[in-house]
């Protein structure tokens, strides 16, 4: 027996990443028998989010500001940004503490087989606000998936061609690994990129 309200919530649920349907089940089950105070506060949270959140002017990060308050901080260093994919992997790079340069975040990758191109990715804007005056470095912080890869390279030729300093977030071997357990292309970019 299909019950209407029940069946939207647990297709809404689908929706998040790594949820099938039996996880959105035990979610919307959850939620309506132990916890509606819960489902409340995320439903309003939601709504709420969906409509003050935006994109910063100046980074394209999420924001409920025209301008967020990493690019309103003024003890940042504005001649250093750091490209990325998302908000979530800026907020990996913020977690690190090490890192006080500016940020642009792309809000994806290049990916021509799901029509993904530079134009979607924000590449203009980009360029925009990388030749703004203040950046001497870019740092181009893609994951390195192939569509990182790829958009790493046209972000990074883009940007050459502008005459800026584009360098290339490092990677290699993980701290505290042993090399029989490391897939051969991280050993191998290791090698290559050692110092």
């Amino acid at each position: 027996m299909a019950e209407p309200s029940l069946d939207a919530l647990i297709d809404a649920l689908r929706r998040l990443p790594g949820v099938g349907v039996k996880s959105a089940q035990r979610m919307a089950f959850h939620l309506l028998q132990h916890d509606r105070e819960g489902a409340q506060r995320l439903a309003a949270s939601l709504q709420a989010a969906v409509n003050h959140v935006r994109h910063c002017e100046r980074c394209h990060t999420f924001t409920e500001s025209a301008v967020c308050s990493t690019c309103l901080d003024a003890s940042r260093d504005s001649r250093i940004l750091c490209v990325v994919e998302t908000p979530a992997d800026q907020a990996a790079l913020e977690r690190t503490g090490s890192y006080r340069g500016m940020y642009f975040v792309l809000m994806g990758r290049l990916s021509p087989l799901d029509g993904v191109g530079a134009r979607d990715i924000g590449l203009l804007q980009l360029i925009e606000r990388a030749t703004d005056g203040s950046v001497e470095e870019v740092i181009v912080a893609t994951n390195f998936t192939a569509e990182g890869e790829a958009t790493a390279h046209v972000v990074s030729e883009a940007l050459k061609a502008r005459g800026l300093r584009v360098t290339r977030l490092a990677r290699g071997v993980p701290i505290g690994s042993e090399l029989e357990y490391v897939d051969l292309g991280t050993i191998a970019h290791a090698l290559v990129d050692r110092r």
